[in-house]
């Protein structure tokens, strides 16, 4: 694994790099890209990062872990490759925005153009072994994730963090929630959401006018 991260970022984490769990993490990742399929492609694990640049950064939405099929992962939470189905928990985001905003659901599920605009799409653990979930948790990702989350809270101001389910809501004690903005629901996960604890949040809406109260561009969803 080599450190393929856009530049904005490194004088945050390269101290992160040099510490004796990151290079554990690396040395577990790089046999386990050798000795198995594991996702996403190895030069984009950092794909959130190179896509929002660390000064760009609006919103964070945080994941747990990548999806574990072929084609599926591309290194941003929730979304996929073009002309991959649409996973459920995809799915019922786009219902969302649909209800929120009524932009229509879209082609792809490609959600690059979100990063683009300032949209950090970061997974706990970012990467996974083929068709084990969770398979690389607790090896030293979610030491680095939960670094960047506090130093975007250390660093930045007026940042939205997006929290969906159980999971992610345990971020917010990386997050100076004085200085940004928290919203918080269920996860879009049908399990979730079909008990009524994911649609109507609201949260791209609110997203955009907390956004637009800050004098930033709204994120064309």
């Amino acid at each position: 694994m080599n450190f393929d991260i856009h530049d904005t970022w490194k004088p945050f984490l390269d101290d992160e790099f040099n510490k004796s769990y990151f290079k554990e993490l690396k040395d577990f990742i790089d046999y386990e890209y050798e000795n198995y399929v594991c996702f996403p492609p190895k030069n984009q694990i950092f794909n959130a990062f190179n896509h929002c640049h660390f000064d760009q950064v609006k919103v964070v939405i945080i994941g747990q872990d990548p999806y574990h099929d072929f084609n599926q992962a591309n290194g941003l939470c929730f979304s996929v490759n073009d002309a991959v189905k649409h996973p459920p928990s995809l799915l019922n985001i786009f219902k969302e925005i649909e209800n929120d905003l009524g932009i229509p659901h879209p082609i792809s599920g490609n959600l690059m153009r979100w990063a683009e605009q300032g949209v950090l799409l970061l997974n706990a653990t970012l990467t996974v072994r083929a068709h084990i979930s969770g398979s690389h948790q607790k090896k030293g990702w979610e030491i680095f994730t939960n670094e960047i989350i506090k130093q975007i809270s250390d660093n930045k101001k007026g940042v939205v963090f997006l929290l969906w389910g159980g999971y992610a809501k345990q971020k917010i004690k990386f997050i100076n929630i004085k200085n940004h903005v928290v919203l918080t629901t269920g996860h879009p996960s049908p399990l979730s959401a079909n008990r009524g604890y994911w649609f109507g949040n609201g949260h791209f809406s609110k997203t955009n006018y907390l956004l637009e109260q800050a004098s930033l561009a709204p994120v064309i969803w």
